[in-house]
């Protein structure tokens, strides 16, 4: 169980000496039970009460990671059952699942094909995370080609799905160089997976049918001397899924259950009568750390990516874009001056819509710590002093020929007092929505530029 900020005091050399940046022992003993504040902190804590605080003050959710290349995914670490209370860290990894019986040449098709595949949203890149290759021949010397094949087409983290420990052992040593997941110890191999998993300083998934086996299954291999675990509850169906990945988290979270502190792995497809792509949404917002999907496709792809950062973006840090002055489509000193907040979601709504448009601009984004137009203003974040200031600061004023400047049309009500903050400007207010800023330009800009 977790201590108490007293019970880690006791633990503390308390000599008050202020080296860990706090002005007491006690202060500092709060702030490491609230899980504010590191240990190493401290330079005279003795290794027995060492050893007692790091167990006790060990995340709930043990961290797991795979890697290949550089390239990592890591599951764990979550201290909340909902993003509100604070937020989550660690994006679940989403993993293509390959069969050994496609053949080399198929194997290379369908990794490279996913592999490459990246997309732009909101300036941040989105893909696949890895490959899942599966040994559906249960030949290991078949399983070890496959795994060499999706090597040789991507250098991105693999989970290796084996039946048996020995087709298992050769996947691993095609996986050379590489820290895999392996999937899956059972009640019946648990031992000789574990002898594989520890002698590759790799993961080790671990499968039963019921939440007391798993624990009693995770407490042995954690025995055995594997301390990277992830669990495999067997549960496919929307219902059952929910429940039962709910029921982890919240005795992993709430009740400080050890032998279930670990990452979940899952797979959307093992379910008869559910949609993958369905299912795999549920996983994401509940509560898989590696989601393993059957089949490749940019379509049902690309709403899971999304969806994803959107539930894996911190809430009290909205995705902002660096605050300056953008060129789109190669501006001029005549092409219009347009002024927006930086929020990534808007920035790139606008920088769309002008793009498409083929029109000439220039975009002034200024710092509203992440929000929205109407939020921004709201929040006194994006006014009149705001703007203006970003106007100078920017050096916008030498970019251009003219003295206008295209406000969002959400915030007209800042035109007067942005006049006299700019003094000798003309204040144009433009359209409420972004998509309505290609008209917007060709009508109220065109007539700008024909009556010079």
């Amino acid at each position: 169980m977790a201590l108490t900020g007293l019970q880690i005091y006791k633990l503390l050399p308390q000599t008050n000496c202020k080296e860990c940046g706090h002005p007491t022992c006690l202060a500092f003993a709060m702030k490491l039970a609230a899980k504010q504040a590191e240990l190493a902190l401290c330079p005279y804590v003795t290794e027995s009460a060492k050893a007692q605080l790091d167990a006790a003050s060990a995340p709930p959710i043990r961290l797991v990671a795979v890697s290949c290349n550089g390239s990592k995914v890591e599951a764990g670490n979550e201290t909340v059952l909902f993003r509100h209370e604070k937020t989550f860290y660690h994006k679940p990894g989403l993993f293509i699942r390959v069969e050994d019986t496609l053949g080399a040449e198929g194997i290379k098709t369908k990794v490279s094909e996913a592999d490459s595949y990246l997309v732009d949203y909101v300036g941040i890149k989105l893909g696949v995370d890895g490959f899942a290759v599966e040994a559906v021949s249960g030949d290991g010397a078949k399983f070890a080609e496959a795994v060499g094949a999706v090597r040789a087409a991507s250098k991105k983290p693999l989970i290796l799905i084996a039946p048996t420990p020995e087709v298992m052992a050769e996947g691993v040593k095609a996986a050379s160089g590489t820290q895999p997941l392996l999937c899956a110890a059972d009640e019946s191999n648990w031992q000789k997976m574990a002898e594989i998993a520890k002698s590759a300083k790799a993961p080790l998934a671990v499968k039963a049918e019921s939440l007391d086996k798993l624990a009693g299954l995770t407490e042995e291999i954690k025995k055995a001397g594997v301390e990277d675990i992830v669990l495999d509850p067997l549960a496919y169906g929307y219902g059952d899924s929910l429940k039962t990945l709910t029921q982890i988290r919240r005795l992993a979270l709430k009740k400080n259950f050890r032998a279930l502190g670990y990452p979940i792995i899952a797979f959307p497809s093992n379910g008869a009568g559910v949609d993958e792509t369905v299912l795999a949404a549920q996983h994401i917002a509940k509560y898989a750390g590696f989601i393993v999907l059957n089949t490749f496709d940019p379509a049902t792809l690309y709403p899971l990516l999304v969806l994803r950062q959107n539930i894996y973006t911190d809430p009290q840090k909205p995705i902002q874009v660096q605050p300056g002055l953008y060129e789109i489509n190669s501006p001029t000193a005549d092409s219009p001056l347009m002024v927006t907040t930086n929020f990534s979601i808007t920035y790139f709504a606008v920088n769309n819509e002008v793009e498409g448009s083929g029109w000439p601009a220039w975009l002034l984004v200024a710092d509203a710590e992440g929000m929205s137009v109407l939020t921004a203003w709201a929040a006194g974040k994006f006014d009149a002093d705001r703007i203006a200031k970003a106007v100078k600061s920017t050096g916008a004023e030498g970019k251009i020929n003219h003295k206008r400047l295209i406000l969002p049309g959400q915030v007209a009500v800042l035109s007067g007092e942005l006049e006299e903050s700019l003094a000798g400007w003309e204040i144009m207010v433009g359209p409420k929505e972004a998509v309505d800023i290609p008209n917007y330009l060709k009508v109220m800009w065109g007539e700008k530029a024909g009556s010079r």
